[in-house]
């Protein structure tokens, strides 16, 4: 297959079989500490592998597995159409380690993070064994974990302890003997050491997979491995998704493709119809759907107005009022140049008391006959709202919608779902997933408003990492929860949170009142991006990223705090020179033109800031 996205290179290497476990760069490396599995960075202890393999089995020492494993090199290059970079290489040294009769635990250590499997062999028919890999956290660590909720929608904070109370979510929290919150979504970032950083994630879900999250119900300390149901019956051989361990300084885990580099590359032909974009959105404002004609023509004219190329019908519209249809929408939209796309409910997560089109995808025949209607009327995308969590049920019903979506040139927006594990790879229509306490939370309730600058500067360090993040951002004014971060703040999230679809979340008043330089700034805005760097930052306090498309490079950076800070960016880098429009706070913009990005940036109390410039 020749098409870009699918042009990987993997070697498989054969290495001395008494090579050490480590990355080709040496910085990280593996070992065995009793009958558990360290890896270091440097020297420096970062992760404790405490516990692996499968219930039932009675495998050999780790040390003992090590002593016998095979050895290969992992080389690849492939290009994303979305992503922190779209050209992606990376290189890793992969050890198959046999654990027992049935399993082996094969171990890559790439130069930026670990990633290990689980193969399995002889499977009778029956259930899948029951995995037993934990994790060791520390008691005093830094941590930004999230509480565990099927939409994965709320707060990373900052704590030094698992034992933390559970906070309101959707659906029941699971809590410990002791009244402890004890089931953590993916992604967790972990401070093993100062200025070092570990993010645990997961990567690869297929068929007969189901997501995974980490509980601690048993050992504060100790954070399971445990995979949501999955009544899979298998026969013959299986294996589990990566778990991932991005590793290093906090540039580094930033930086990282890791979770796509062991994804399975691209299963599209032809990827030719796939185009990222920014869009306007019309939820936030009104905190309703879409079942108003009229609304819609003024979020379509406001697309026009920026030249924005896609509009969001969102939920309600098949209820529409002023005696119109959703198709006199679709084409309004289409007439003036504007791409359209819709929402679905997918009918498996919310559906008593939600909004709807329902059903309308569950079934196949019916997915198909939905789709078929969308690519007649020239819809875009679809939006695809409210699963019910990580079980194997939920996974295989995302893949067969990507399938579908895919076979009728659909973009795909997941909402109240997942967070991303490779799928932007292996089907890259698939541009965003919301998985994010993110702007529509204005609408719902006030913790927010206090709340937010922190949480947006954590966010790069911790969801986004792992892939495409539709948060909603920048909203100028205000909707039914005032916000309290700057108007540089808002702007600044454009380009600081990483959507190959990127939904503008204000309203079109608030928008086409901006200044003129404000509202070209958004209607040239890249959603994808060739290279990523991060600048400077930490987790709530700040974040600074210089991101880069063609030429131009886009430098973004927020306060997360109540107070005044000033940040110093590094001299070198290509962000650094040329002339360029800086967007800074004040009362409630300072647009200005400078012959180069300033080497120190003052941020206002929950404030921010955009540089553009170019290289001639």
């Amino acid at each position: 297959m020749k098409n870009i996205l699918t042009l990987v290179l993997l070697a498989l290497l054969p290495m001395a079989a008494s090579a050490k476990m480590k990355s080709p760069n040496g910085l990280l490396s593996m070992k065995a500490q009793g009958n558990s599995l360290v890896m270091l960075y440097k020297g420096t202890p970062m992760l404790h592998i405490a516990q692996w393999g499968f219930q039932g089995d009675s495998p050999s020492t780790i040390q003992a597995a090590m002593s016998r494993a095979s050895t290969t090199r992992v080389e690849a290059d492939y290009q994303m159409i979305a992503g922190k970079r779209l050209h992606c290489t990376n290189r890793a040294n992969e050890y198959r380690l046999a654990l027992s009769p049935r399993s082996v635990l094969v171990v890559r250590l790439y130069d930026d993070g670990l990633a290990f499997r689980y193969e399995l062999s002889g499977l009778q028919g029956g259930a899948l064994p029951r995995e037993l890999t934990a994790y060791r956290i520390a008691e005093g660590q830094k941590r930004w974990m999230q509480q565990w909720s099927d939409a994965y929608e709320g707060f990373f904070p900052q704590a030094t302890t698992a034992r933390q109370k559970p906070v309101p979510t959707f659906g029941q929290p699971a809590v410990s003997a002791e009244g402890y919150n004890c089931r953590w979504g993916f992604p967790a970032l972990i401070e093993p050491a100062d200025g070092l950083f570990v993010l645990l994630t997961e990567a690869n879900v297929e068929r007969m997979h189901s997501a995974a999250c980490l509980w601690n119900d048993t050992d504060a300390e100790l954070f399971r491995v445990v995979p949501d149901d999955n009544p899979s019956i298998v026969s013959g051989s299986w294996h589990t998704p990566w778990r991932i361990a991005i590793a290093g300084t906090l540039d580094r885990v930033v930086e990282s493709t890791l979770v796509t580099d062991v994804s399975q590359e691209c299963r599209l032909a032809d990827v030719s119809w796939i185009h990222p974009g920014v869009v306007s959105w019309i939820y936030w404002a009104h905190n309703h759907g879409s079942n108003d004609y009229d609304i819609i023509r003024q979020y379509v004219d406001m697309a026009v107005s920026l030249q924005l190329p896609y509009v969001l019908i969102d939920a309600e519209w098949d209820e529409m009022k002023n005696g119109h249809t959703i198709e006199e929408a679709i084409a309004y939209a289409r007439e003036r140049g504007v791409k359209p796309m819709i929402w679905y409910n997918s009918s498996v997560g919310w559906v008593d008391g939600a909004p709807g089109p329902k059903y309308r995808l569950n079934k196949p025949e019916d997915r198909e006959r939905e789709f078929a209607w969308c690519e007649q009327l020239g819809v875009a995308g679809v939006k695809i709202d409210f699963f019910s969590g990580d079980t194997w049920r939920n996974m295989d019903y995302c893949l067969d919608l990507l399938e579908s979506a895919a076979r009728h040139h659909l973009l795909v927006n997941f909402h109240g779902a997942t967070i991303p594990r490779g799928w932007q790879r292996t089907y890259p229509h698939l541009l965003t997933t919301e998985a994010v306490y993110g702007a529509e939370w204005y609408n719902n309730v006030a913790t927010f408003t206090t709340r937010a600058a922190a949480h947006n500067a954590t966010l790069p360090f911790t969801r986004n990492v792992v892939g495409p993040m539709d948060y909603t951002p920048c909203a100028f004014s205000d909707s039914q929860h005032p916000h309290i971060t700057t108007h540089a703040h808002e702007l600044a999230l454009t380009v600081l949170f990483e959507s190959g679809l990127q939904h503008l979340a204000d309203r079109p008043e608030s928008f086409l009142a901006q200044p003129r330089e404000v509202q070209q700034f958004l209607g040239q805005l890249p959603t994808t991006w060739d290279e990523t760097r991060l600048l400077s930052g930490y987790p709530g306090h700040h974040a600074v990223m210089a991101r880069r498309r063609g030429n131009t490079w886009y430098v973004a950076g927020i306060n997360g705090t109540d107070a005044q800070i000033s940040v110093s960016l590094p001299a070198a880098g290509g962000w650094a020179q040329g002339a360029g429009m800086l967007f800074a706070d004040a009362d409630p913009w300072s647009i200005q033109p400078l012959d180069r990005l300033p080497a120190t940036i003052t941020l206002q109390p929950r404030g921010g800031f955009v540089w553009v410039g170019t290289n001639r």
